[in-house]
């Protein structure tokens, strides 16, 4: 584990081009899997969760070339070889599951230990991709570890899920494009990375309506092509880099920013005293913004920042909001709809001398401008929780150390190198 060594209170000034988005690569990795024609990634970021996927890939036969240096990959399953794999998908993280749909279409049966059951941020089930892939034709047996089972190939079908989850929207998405018949699921997921895996299966061959809306539609192809594919900007990294300009008094540029993203994220950033400026595909966060929390028209109740699946605010983002929160004038609330344990890393933002209350699982509120201190905290298994702390130690002049920090590398690939060409006195330790 490594640990970020901080000299907080300098501005972080300057220019940044975000890196690719470990939530769009992943999954299209793992769809990959669905044809054995070589597939090309573009803007791919050299974190943790890829090498590991790269990894399995190579025990199983692929062959993959990854150009780190330039963020090219180049991709051919042709030599999976099914009778290598031993049952154990990539350990560490939870996109694993993302592997279910491909690998049943490919070995037809897959058998692994049902130990999947959760993570820092609470409970992730593995229910509602069973239950999809059940619906698309596969038999799932669980005694001890977990069999599923498909005959011939997926079959089409319709499917409405209780809630909308990303990465079950992604194993109906990558399962029902290769399916016989159409298959319809109702509540889908519709974030800017699934966006990206139907957009990237629709140039595969797939043929997916309803991309961006709560209701997919796919007719199922015989068989998928290869392709070559850019992966989008990172928005996660694009707030995440303005926020530190905010939060340190600097002037941040983010280069290819996705602005037609961003329209709700702004609203957030303006609640805070934050004003985001969108120019072409650059966002731009002004030097020397006071934060200060924005007073609500019904006076009687607390200002907000919800946070749901999309096209809610983004729940990894709430971390960079909350940061800038106990830095600004005023008192916001913050509700996680969808992690009962996003907030658990509270206790250790109070160490810096934030004032936060924890309402319950789900809701938190912050009162900001308390006087802080620079000191050590250990930061929970949560890539933007990692990065609040971080955000928070910069903001305060003296040496403060962030423990265990090392998570943020599985989504951001230069981090403390970005953070450098800011101007910040930070380091690996």
């Amino acid at each position: 584990m490594a640990d970020l060594i901080v000299n907080g209170g300098n501005p972080l000034s300057g220019t940044v081009t975000p890196s690719g988005n470990k939530n769009s690569v992943l999954p299209l990795l793992c769809a990959s899997l669905l044809t054995d024609a070589p597939v090309m990634l573009l803007n791919v970021p050299a974190i943790t969760d890829v090498e590991k996927l790269v990894t399995f890939f190579q025990k199983q036969g692929s062959r993959i070339a990854w150009d780190k240096g330039a963020g090219t990959m180049t991709i051919n399953h042709a030599t999976f070889d099914a009778g290598r794999l031993g049952g154990e998908l990539p350990s560490g993280m939870r996109s694993s599951v993302l592997l279910f749909a491909p690998l049943l279409q490919r070995m037809k049966k897959i058998t692994i230990p049902a130990n999947a059951k959760g993570c820092s941020l609470g409970i992730r089930e593995l229910d509602p991709h069973l239950e999809i892939l059940e619906k698309l034709g596969a038999r799932i047996s669980h005694h001890g570890e977990l069999t599923m089972r498909l005959t011939g190939g997926f079959r089409g079908a319709r499917h409405w899920p209780d809630y909308m989850s990303v990465t079950a929207t992604e194993n109906f998405i990558m399962a029902a494009a290769v399916a016989e018949g159409t298959s319809t699921l109702i509540n889908a997921a519709s974030e800017p990375h699934v966006q990206d895996l139907c957009t990237a299966l629709g140039a595969m061959g797939a043929e997916i309506s309803g991309i961006g809306t709560s209701k997919l539609t796919v007719e199922g192809v015989a068989r998928l092509r290869g392709g070559t594919f850019r992966i989008n900007t990172d928005y996660h990294e694009v707030v995440t880099f303005l926020a530190l300009g905010a939060i340190t008094g600097g002037e941040v540029k983010v280069k290819q920013s996705l602005p037609h993203h961003f329209d709700l994220i702004t609203r957030a950033f303006e609640k805070l005293g934050v004003v985001v400026e969108h120019k072409g595909d650059t966002a731009v966060v002004r030097r020397g913004q006071k934060l200060k929390i924005e007073a609500p028209f019904t006076t009687n109740l607390l200002p907000k920042i919800e946070a749901a699946p999309w096209p809610y605010f983004p729940v990894d983002l709430l971390p960079c909001m909350i940061a800038l929160a106990v830095r600004a004038q005023g008192a916001i609330q913050f509700w996680n709809k969808v992690y009962e344990g996003g907030f658990t890393w509270m206790s250790e933002l109070s160490k810096f001398g934030a004032h936060v209350v924890v309402s319950d699982p789900h809701r938190i509120i912050v009162f900001g401008d308390r006087p802080l201190r620079p000191t050590t905290v250990d930061a929970p298994y949560i890539i933007r929780a990692a990065v609040g702390l971080y955000m928070v130690a910069a903001s305060i002049p003296g040496r403060s150390v962030v423990k265990n920090a090392d998570t943020i590398k599985r989504a951001h690939p230069n981090f403390v190198e970005n953070l450098r060409h800011l101007g910040a006195e930070v380091e690996w330790k």
